[in-house]
Parts: C-alpha cells; sequence; structure tokens
C-alpha cells in the first residue's frame, strides 16, 4: 500500500516516531544498564511500556529501576501527547481535510490533455466557468483562497500552491497537459509561469494575462501564445457599447454563449479539398467563419474555392451535433 505524504499526515507520522524512538531507547538502555540481549531487552520494554505488569527478565539494579521509572514516566507523557494529538485531528476535521487532498492529488496525476489555470482571481473564475460549461477538465492553482482554506465546492481539483514554482506546476501534471492559462496579477510571476511551463513541455498551449503594453512582447518571447490585457480589452468594449452596441452585443453572444444548440469550435482538418466540396452548411448546417491555416494565418469569410489542407483548422458555427457531423466529414 502506498504510504500517504507525510507533509499531508505529519502529525501521524510524528506520533509513531516518538513511539518509535521510545522503544528503541528502551531496548538500547537495558542492553547497557542490565547487559542484556536483544530480545530480552525487546520484551522487557515492551511490557514495560504496555504496562501489563509481567515478571522482570532478571532481577533489575538500581540503575536499571531507576531507568524503567524514566520509560515509565516518558511513555506516560507520550500517550498523553498521542491521544491528545490524535484525538484533535479526527474531531477537528483535519484528517478529512488531508486525506481528501491526498486523493485529489493522486487523481490530478492521472489527468490527461486537461488545462491549467494559474491564478483564480475574476480572470480565473470565469475561465474556470466557461470550461467547465465545455466540459473540459482543469486545475487551479492558488495560493489563498479567498473563501475558505478548501478547495471551493464547485472546484474538483484545486491546489493551493504558489504556481511559480516548478514541483508545483509538475504536480498539477503539466507534462501531460494541453494547455495553462496564467491569470496571475503580477506579471513577472506570469512572465515566470510561462517560461517555467513552456521548458517543461514544448507542446503546450499558453495563454497568459497581462497589465502592462511593455509585457506582452516579453510574455510572447518567453513562450506564450496569446497574451490578454483585461483592462485594455475591457475598455474597448466599453467603447464599441457606445458606438455600436448591436454589433458587439451581437458578437458576445456568439463568442460567449455555449450550449447543446449553439457553439462556436474549431476542427482540425485531414483531408485536402475545396470548401465547395465540403458543403459544409448542406450536409451538416454549420456555417464556416474562417480557416486557420498551418502558418497560423486566419482568412476570414472564406470563399467556396478556397482549398483545405490538412493541418488548417476551421473555425465553424453551429450546434455540437453539426459540429459532430462536421468533425466526421473533414477526419
Amino acid at each position: 500500500m502506498e504510504l500517504l505524504p507525510y507533509k499531508h499526515f505529519s502529525k501521524i507520522y510524528t506520533s509513531l516516531l516518538l513511539f518509535v524512538l521510545v522503544l528503541l531507547s528502551g531496548v538500547v538502555g537495558y542492553m547497557l544498564i542490565e547487559h542484556y540481549t536483544f530480545l530480552e531487552a525487546l520484551y522487557m520494554t515492551v511490557i514495560t511500556l504496555s504496562t501489563v505488569g509481567f515478571a522482570e527478565v532478571r532481577h533489575l539494579s538500581d540503575a536499571g529501576r531507576i531507568f524503567t521509572i524514566a520509560i515509565i514516566l516518558v511513555n506516560l507523557s507520550a500517550f498523553t501527547y498521542f491521544i491528545a494529538l490524535i484525538s484533535s485531528y479526527f474531531l477537528d476535521g483535519e484528517f478529512t481535510k488531508a486525506y481528501k487532498q491526498y486523493k485529489m492529488k493522486k487523481s490530478i496525476s492521472e489527468l490527461e490533455n486537461h488545462i491549467i489555470i494559474c491564478g483564480f482571481g475574476r480572470n480565473g473564475h470565469e475561465a474556470a466557468r466557461v470550461f467547465q460549461e465545455s466540459g473540459k477538465e482543469f486545475v487551479v492553482i492558488e495560493k489563498m483562497n479567498p473563501s475558505h482554506d478548501g478547495p471551493p465546492s464547485h472546484i474538483d481539483f484545486y491546489l493551493k500552491e504558489d504556481a511559480t514554482r516548478d514541483e508545483v506546476l509538475l504536480e498539477a501534471g503539466i507534462q501531460k497537459a494541453y494547455a495553462v492559462v496564467s491569470t496571475l496579477p503580477d506579471d513577472a510571476d506570469n512572465l515566470f509561469v510561462v517560461l517555467t511551463a513552456r521548458a517543461l513541455n514544448p507542446k503546450l498551449k499558453i495563454v497568459s494575462r497581462a497589465s502592462h503594453d511593455t509585457t506582452v512582447k516579453k510574455l510572447k518571447t518567453a513562450g506564450a501564445d496569446s497574451v490578454i490585457m483585461p483592462d485594455k480589452i475591457g475598455g474597448v468594449h466599453m467603447a464599441t457599447l457606445v458606438l455600436s452596441p448591436d454589433i458587439k452585443e451581437f458578437v458576445d453572444l456568439i463568442t460567449t454563449q455555449n450550449n447543446e444548440q449553439f457553439a462556436i469550435h474549431e476542427v482540425e482538418s485531414a483531408k485536402t479539398m475545396s470548401l465547395e466540396e465540403l458543403d459544409c452548411w448542406r450536409k451538416t448546417g454549420a456555417t464556416i467563419l474562417g480557416i486557420k491555416t498551418s502558418d497560423r494565418d486566419y482568412m476570414l469569410n472564406p470563399a467556396l474555392k478556397t482549398q483545405i489542407q490538412p493541418g488548417n483548422k476551421l473555425i465553424a458555427m453551429g450546434s455540437k451535433e453539426q459540429m459532430k457531423s462536421l468533425e466526421m466529414l473533414v477526419k
């Protein structure tokens, strides 16, 4: 059976270690003072610690009696400490909380193609909400939880750790992850996360938050695929709502709504064909909004004669059933 991690169950291990130390001290003491054999010393120590009252192995000297008194007193103190510690550990719910955390971390180690969210502020919350609605598995890493010491009830995988540490990202399964979203409030921390994540998993998709324009280029140089500035986006959003409110609200609708009846997805093509040959609307009911080429260029509202190549990604709009039908056409 796998041993429980020391850092989660340190009180239990500390109590067991204390008992073993008292036992070994008794064995060594009797062997040195009374010249007992190892088995005799072990037997004498066990009956002394357990206070069962069996006869002594041999007649004890005065030094042996004093040592026995000391062993009994130390054992009584250690036993009292052990009972108080264990009672507190179980009655206060620490064991249950630690065990749940241990099981959660074990489950995280089994995840594949999941998403890691570094930071659980406003941006992290929104990212988590979208991933949940999309049915994506994700792990949240946050040093502090604003509500309580445990993970939020609606989050399955939550590490209360520092996302800038390599070992924490490894614990979150970064080597098997699909993407990292870094939403830490400090640009330097986001830069560190991006650098570390790219080094640990070169194939990872990385999206990072930035607060200053000067940081955007640094984050991309460090390995971020996309850099988002929430404050700038918020300002542009408000200005556009004033200038073109209906258009902006429509764009928000099609980019944020995600359910069984409506979704925007990217579908990777494995075939070579034109959009006319694909005949997406007639065969699936989905609408092709754009194409992302292997050179990372976008073609918006492509013409029917546009050729699709293997590796191109189709940006399509429709229901989830229509998306599945489109995937079957291009696979």
